[in-house]
């Protein structure tokens, strides 16, 4: 029986309430509230300590907002927000902040053990000394190994212990108040005093900003909810409205306290003992409750990064294994890993330090969570429905918010996060993954695509702008491909490369595949490193498709202009193959026959020759063509050479000029070479004894409809002799094509 099976079977799904509003609650009502509030007030005053409690629930709010709109949008998996995040900006883009956030929340329970063990061991002292450091060490390692095993049992097992956790909390809370209401009030404290806290108010905000996060920490266990879609926004949205609601009390209510002085509030070693002083049964209710949100606050992390580094697997970021889940529906591999890291980090040493880049690292999931609502409300795609509606510049608004937060922490972490996280996307990038779903990049693209096909389409292209957008009509792309590289040379930074595969109703198997087969093409291309667009069209006859998909092949200002084609190995498809070129030279496409039987050499100075009658327009079109294919890396360093055949001197002088002239004029440099053929002396015999053994060479193909048998014959004769030639036939007008060597003057 396979663990997708059994977990069908066995997997417990949780409601809104335990499996998402409880988790994040207890994480945002954690240890900095117990820690840090008395400081933050006692620094900025009532006002500004409301202030900041406003403007950091608000960052939050948005976040919580963004990610309400996408999971409403789409059926949530497993993997929370790294799920979110890759089904709506893509694959890479999500593995870059998934595999951060997973190290981030595997460290946050090393941390969180480590305070709680902390916390336990402030009570004890021996002669009034601190107990050595290897007690908190082992104290720390064995509340990891106690949440790990528990949270590798059963997530319903550790999500139900935390209601007891969750009751305490609430009752230290309440105690505050009854406690503070039953000593002496004053008037509250509004002034800011700064006087542990010189480096103004943004520094404070810095510090009590970790108190409001933690509110995804629910959305982390969406591959195990019942309805993640209503849970997701209702227990998210909850969490962070009743935490805002506490924040706001809770300053409050030290603020009019007359049993503390601003001195005992701002001392930062007071840290818990400020609730102990204030609220009823204090010490007997504060403690069990700072240690419970702690333990809380662990078990959020230990549940949330195992099931990241599943989905991680599930989409082939990490190895396949880390996916498998146990009798339970839990990822035990994954949280046995999770576990052992976060036993690793015990000895690091520094977890302060760490700390803040934890905390930065963490907030640059804020950025992603909000970008991606803000990007899929602004390239309007018509799948994105969301039940929750949330402005673009609001979510934008939220990001920006969090990036300024990040500095504020850190400028170094936040350098660092970004470093990061950008050389995880370059590096997903490079191996090229596969992505099984849509997302909004598709939906980018398409946006800049339809701006910039209607802004080419208002405007007339002129010849200084041509460039080669080329249809190579294939039958098998792996048996040519040598034919795809060198089509592909031409438009290399500059044009735009088709491959079209034609299908006929006779190709039975292949009619209900054809958009699998341009996608396997796609996979051919990059196996070799070429990029093309790919295509499959199904046409009823092969001769009659070609001239149709040719001429009306691209859209507003990329209309295709040239046509290559492989020539043909039998006698009767050679045949055809000039007769449909002859039938789309009407068309006013250009069009080339290439026959490339041979990997181009890998030498460094490599030759090109261009053989041109003068009769028809073909040379602007082959030196234009030779320039492009020098534009290529490989081909930077070869030269060109110009040939062209005459019967007289004085012709040759003529045409000798008139060809430097204009490739002057063009500014491209070539070699001219003009030969006088003696009167008996054949043409083609000139270009083998001096082309045969060049790496490319450019022909003209003249126009003719009459005595195709004849033609076949005569290029038959050139082609054989040659590995690598190029027959080009010019049917642009001169509007259309830059010309280079123009009409050929005696003057």
């Amino acid at each position: 029986m396979t663990g997708k099976s059994r977990t069908s079977q066995f997997t417990h799904k949780f409601g809104t309430f335990l499996g998402v509003y409880m988790p994040s609650i207890l994480t945002i009502l954690g240890l900095i509230m117990y820690l840090r509030f008395g400081w933050v007030l006692g620094n900025l005053g009532l006002i500004k300590t409301i202030l900041v409690v406003v403007m950091a629930s608000s960052i939050t709010f948005i976040t919580g907002l963004s990610a309400s709109a996408i999971a409403t949008n789409i059926k949530v998996g497993v993997g929370g927000e790294y799920f979110m995040i890759s089904r709506s900006l893509g694959l890479e883009p999500g593995g870059a902040i998934g595999i951060p956030l997973y190290l981030c929340r595997t460290l946050s329970v090393t941390f969180y053990c480590y305070g709680l063990s902390e916390a336990i061991l402030v009570l004890w002292s021996v002669d009034g000394e601190a107990l050595p450091s290897y007690i908190l060490q082992f104290m720390t390692i064995g509340f990891i190994v106690i949440v790990t095993v528990l949270s590798g049992k059963s997530a319903k097992l550790v999500l139900r212990s935390q209601i007891p956790i969750m009751i305490i909390v609430g009752a230290s809370i309440l105690a505050l108040v009854i406690g503070v209401f039953s000593k002496n009030l004053q008037a509250p404290i509004t002034e800011a005093t700064y006087l542990t806290a010189p480096e103004g108010f943004w520094y404070v905000f810095a510090v009590f900003f970790p108190a409001v996060t933690g509110f995804t920490a629910g959305i982390g266990m969406s591959g195990d909810l019942k309805n993640p879609q209503k849970s997701i926004p209702r227990g998210t949205l909850g969490a962070v409205v009743s935490g805002a609601i506490i924040y706001l009390i809770i300053p409050f209510l030290l603020a009019v306290t007359g049993a503390l002085t601003i001195e005992q509030m701002t001392d930062p070693e007071a840290g818990v003992t400020i609730w102990t002083r204030l609220a009823i049964f204090g010490p007997w209710i504060v403690y069990p409750a700072v240690w419970g949100a702690v333990l809380s606050s662990a078990f959020g992390s230990i549940l949330g990064g195992p099931r990241i580094l599943q989905a991680l697997a599930m989409d082939g970021l990490v190895p396949k294994s880390l996916a498998i889940l146990s009798r339970s529906g839990q990822p035990t591999i994954a949280t046995w890993i999770s576990g052992a890291i976060a036993v690793s980090a015990v000895f690091l040493g520094g977890l302060n330090t760490i700390a803040q880049y934890v905390s930065v690292l963490f907030l640059t999931l804020y950025v992603a969570v909000n970008m991606s609502a803000a990007v899929e409300q602004l390239i309007k795609e018509p799948s994105y429905r969301p039940t929750i509606y949330v402005p673009w510049y609001v979510s934008i608004l939220g990001a920006i918010a969090a990036m300024i937060v990040m500095w504020l922490i850190n400028p170094l972490a936040f350098a660092f996060a970004l470093g990061l996280e950008l050389f995880i996307f370059l590096y997903l990038m490079s191996r090229k993954l596969e992505q099984q779903w849509g997302d909004a990049s598709t939906g980018i693209w398409m946006h800049l695509g339809r701006y910039a096909l209607l802004r080419l389409n208002a405007k007339k292209v002129h010849p200084r702008n041509w460039r080669p957008i080329i249809i190579l009509f294939i039958r098998d792309l792996k048996e040519h491909i040598e034919l795809v590289r060198f089509t592909e040379m031409l438009g290399q930074n500059s044009g735009l490369l088709t491959i079209s595969k034609l299908i006929t109703p006779e190709d039975k198997d292949e009619l209900p595949l054809r958009n699998e087969i341009a996608h396997e093409m796609q996979k051919d291309l990059a196996l070799v490193g070429l990029q093309a667009l790919t295509e499959v069209h199904v046409v009823t006859d092969l001769k009659y498709g070609m001239n149709q998909v040719a001429a009306g092949h691209g859209v507003a200002g990329i209309k295709t202009n040239t046509i290559v084609f492989g020539w043909s190995s039998t006698y009767d498809g050679k045949i055809k193959e000039l007769e449909i070129i002859n039938d789309m030279a009407r068309s006013g496409k250009n069009i080339l026959i290439a026959h490339i039987i041979k990997p181009f050499p890998k030498k460094v100075k490599k030759r090109i020759d261009i053989w041109w009658r003068g009769q028809e327009n073909n040379g602007d079109l082959m030196v234009l063509l030779a320039y492009l294919i020098q534009l290529n890396n490989k081909w930077k360093k070869s030269t060109i050479r110009i040939f062209s055949v005459t019967h007289s001197e004085d012709e040759k002088q003529i045409l000798e000029n008139h060809i430097r002239f204009s490739i002057r004029e063009a500014r491209i440099e070539a070699k001219v070479i003009v030969i006088v053929a003696a009167p008996k002396e054949n043409a083609l015999d000139i270009l083998l004894a001096k082309s045969m053994y060049v790496d490319l060479v450019f022909l003209g193909l003249a126009w003719g409809t009459n005595q195709i048998e004849q033609r076949v014959i005569f290029i038959d004769k050139i082609l054989s002799k040659l590995n690598r030639a190029v027959l080009v036939q010019n049917n642009g007008s001169e509007s259309e094509i830059p010309v280079i060597f123009g009409p050929t003057s005696k003057d």
